[in-house]
């Protein structure tokens, strides 16, 4: 399950009264920020432990108009699983492009065609003010990708009862906040025209517990964690549970100068003399090219040559605490496209593995994917060209 929420580490507002005000969402002309949610899950089916997930989730949202108080949104989500052992780095598995409106309250306006975000209309605030101590309940949804587990074409939807409770204001990281408990049980039943063709969901128990920190002065979700376990009941008498914690925050970072960025990176790698880099700029922010990554054949090991490189990339990326990052791994071909695909997988992973050990970033601010030899930078049937296609493209994100 996906939501978002994160660390106590508070203080009452000295001096103030707890006077009733009104929560409301404010929406500011092309702002943008992001949030970044961690989830542990465990997977269990027919009741055994299955395995145990480290989800990164990752949303980039842009303002893109205002209309009465309302807000259109614009947003990207990423979805990303720790692999850990010798990487133990994020790789990337799903994206999503979503739009929609939401009002003061909080309410969507969501075309039925997305599949993001998971949980709607939540928090929904009242009409009148409410301080602490006031309780309220609301309407929500929770739509699902159930296209890969389940073969549901559409997104899986089901309505919510949610309560919350205004606990208290604190001080959390220098923000005036409102603290809300917001809690829901969901227990739906689903019914579908004629005998599904595999096993599906056909009934959905389970419980979420949140605390969540409001951002009283911006109208903003501020951070928020969670305990939740779900249960899906499923047409071939098996079940489903996913039960686990998360917690998430919103994060903004100044505006990418990218002409300035990308001039200097450039003088950087000179002045470093890393080879085979060049730096380009594209709609996701600044990409730095890495060409004619070496491995062993077959391998995702990096060699020395490699690793002294990647140190000095990784004294680059310290200089940018405030970004993400997006590393890809491209192999010029070998083999089936498959094989390709499966060895730039590992290889990106190794490298951002390598550049989290030496300190360029934490490993939630490096997402991995790979992209196989799909997207050749040059001619594969010469030896220039092969160099070229062996690369890693790390991206320092605008958002």
């Amino acid at each position: 399950m996906i939501m978002v929420i994160l660390l106590a580490g508070s203080s009452l507002f000295a001096g103030e009264e707890a006077a009733p005000q009104k929560l409301r969402f404010k929406y500011v002309p092309g702002e943008k920020y992001r949030i970044v949610t961690e989830v542990e899950e465990d997977v269990l089916i027919n009741g055994v432990l299955t395995h145990q997930s480290m989800i990164l989730n990752k949303v980039a949202v842009d303002t893109a108009e205002i209309k009465g108080g309302s807000g259109r949104l614009d947003c990207d989500f990423q979805m990303s699983e720790s692999f850990q052992g010798m990487f133990n780095t994020f790789y990337l598995k799903e994206s999503y492009r979503s739009q929609f409106w939401r009002d003061e309250l909080g309410v969507f306006t969501i075309d039925p065609s997305f599949f993001m975000p998971v949980v709607r209309n939540v928090p929904r605030f009242p009409e009148g003010a409410v301080k602490p101590g006031d309780t309220w309940t609301g309407d929500a949804e929770e739509a699902h990708d159930f296209r890969r587990s389940y073969g549901i074409a559409n997104a899986f939807r089901f309505p919510v009862k949610v309560h919350y409770t205004y606990l208290r204001d604190e001080i959390k990281e220098g923000v005036k906040t409102a603290v809300l408990k917001v809690e829901f049980t969901v227990f739906h039943q689903v019914k579908y025209e004629g005998v599904p063709a595999r096993p599906v969901p056909v009934k959905i128990t389970g419980t979420s517990s949140q605390l969540y920190w409001w951002d009283r002065a911006a109208g903003q979700f501020h951070s928020y964690r969670e305990d939740f376990d779900f249960l899906f009941f499923l047409s071939n008498a098996s079940s489903v549970e996913y039960r686990g914690k998360a917690e998430g925050r919103l994060l903004k970072s100044p505006k990418l100068d990218r002409d300035r960025l990308a001039d200097d990176l450039n003088k950087k790698i000179k002045e470093d003399n890393i080879a085979d880099a060049s730096v380009r700029k594209d709609k996701n922010g600044v990409t730095i090219v890495l060409e004619d990554v070496r491995f062993p054949p077959n391998s995702d090991e990096l060699t020395d040559a490699e690793k002294d490189k990647l140190k000095r990339i990784a004294d680059i990326l310290k200089q940018f605490p405030e970004r993400d990052f997006l590393l890809t791994g491209h192999t010029a071909r070998v083999g089936d496209e498959k094989t390709s695909q499966v060895l730039s997988e590992q290889r990106a992973m190794a490298v951002a593995g390598f550049l989290v050990s030496k300190g360029a970033c934490d490993k939630t601010r490096i997402v991995t994917q790979g992209k196989g030899s799909r997207e050749p930078a040059a001619d594969n049937s010469t030896e220039e060209g092969r160099r070229k296609n062996r690369r890693v493209e790390i991206t320092i994100l605008e958002n």
